[in-house]
């Protein structure tokens, strides 16, 4: 599978944020990893609007998780686990 593929039906026209009870079009990819139950190489993708991808961003930061927004389709690395600051 390539590109946007993995994100439904390949139609960057029609992504939409992953947020709860949103319907806007996603802008960026929330990229996502626990470290508890994933691998390293496992990278979970949430989609976000504008308006969501700090929310969405914050929210799995809160939880320990490593995250990395990044534009829609792009490859990412995560570390292994979050960066403290």
């Amino acid at each position: 599978m390539s590109g946007l593929a993995a994100f439904g039906s390949g139609s960057a026209d029609e992504l939409r944020c992953s947020r709860a009870g949103c319907r806007s079009d996603a802008t960026v990819a929330v990229n996502w990893r626990n470290p508890k139950i994933h691998p390293v190489d496992r990278v979970k993708v949430w989609l976000a609007c504008d308006e969501h991808s700090e929310y969405l961003r914050d929210y799995l930061q809160t939880r320990g998780f490593p995250v990395a927004v990044s534009s829609i389709g792009a490859s990412v690395v995560l570390p292994e686990t979050q960066a403290t600051s």
